[in-house]
């Protein structure tokens, strides 16, 4: 719903780091909950989220997703060379529906067994700015639960709770690193539009500017002038706009998945224009 003023808050206390041995239980709970619950279910049911898939397509989708990065923390790799061989070495997609999930058990195992001991500071290789341990442990902590979600909602049962701490991390994970971090090639181009997200059940909370990212990727020559964010230090921007929510209601509203208890306020303009990038999914 949308209010007709904005209720301003002072700025809330920084989020709390989650351990690695949390973002460790995270990844095994979720990851075993997404099979418990699609191994019930008609392998051909179509995932409301991601409609071009299938319940096995699901499956299958984070069989790869975490064999590859059971295959990147497995070999501690470093190298951006070595990634060709890790995604050649990947298996082949079974036939049939309950070999798919067995496989999947494979890749969940194989995983957490990868990511389960070291600094969070031990190198390794992955797509974003942060090349470490930790970042893949967080990073899958959340691929898991978000797809968790998906098999719920495809089994068509209650989504169950998200567990607050994880779910404020998850929306610091989408604003900071999914929409805010830009490529070396890249820059941003604020916009009219400052939005303030609060999380009412953790205290969190986060500034956001609205742009454009624009920029020619080096490495495939692709030219980019598409919607983005930058986050902001804290009390540095008066908002435009207010959006507040739980954490786990923001979280899943972040990654497009399903109709959450959101209130919005302020300036029409920025909440459209916020609306407009969660539409376009989470890249």
């Amino acid at each position: 719903m949308f209010a007709a003023s904005l209720h301003l808050m002072s700025d809330p206390p920084l989020r709390r780091p989650i351990p690695a041995e949390d973002y460790q239980s995270h990844l095994d709970r979720e990851s075993r909950r997404f099979a418990a619950i699609l191994a019930e279910v008609d392998p051909s049911v179509r995932v409301p989220t991601c409609p071009d898939w299938s319940a096995a397509d699901l499956v299958w989708h984070l069989t790869e997703v975490q064999w590859f990065w059971g295959s990147i923390a497995g070999g501690s790799i470093t190298d951006d060379d070595a990634i060709e061989a890790v995604d050649s070495d990947k298996p082949e997609r079974p036939e049939g529906y309950k070999e798919v999930l067995a496989l999947y058990g494979t890749a969940r195992e194989r995983l957490s067994t990868a990511v389960a001991d070291g600094p969070d500071d031990t190198p390794l290789w992955s797509w974003a700015a942060e090349q470490t341990l930790g970042f893949t442990r967080r990073r899958q902590a959340h691929e898991a639960l978000i797809h968790r979600v998906d098999a719920e909602l495809t089994a068509g049962v209650p989504v169950g709770s998200l567990d607050p701490e994880l779910a404020a991390d998850g929306i610091d994970e989408v604003l900071s690193v999914m929409w805010a971090e830009l490529p070396a090639w890249a820059s941003f181009s604020p916009t009219e539009g400052v939005i303030r997200i609060e999380a009412t059940d953790t205290g969190n909370a986060w500034t956001i500017q609205l742009g454009q990212m624009s920029g020619t990727s080096t490495n495939t020559g692709k030219t980019y002038d598409e919607p983005s964010v930058r986050l902001c230090e804290p009390g540095s921007h008066e908002p435009d706009a207010q959006v507040r929510g739980s954490a786990s209601d923001l979280d899943q509203w972040l990654w497009n998945r399903g109709n959450h208890r959101i209130e919005r306020s302020g300036s029409r303009a920025a909440l459209d224009g916020l609306a407009a990038l969660i539409a376009a999914g989470v890249q």
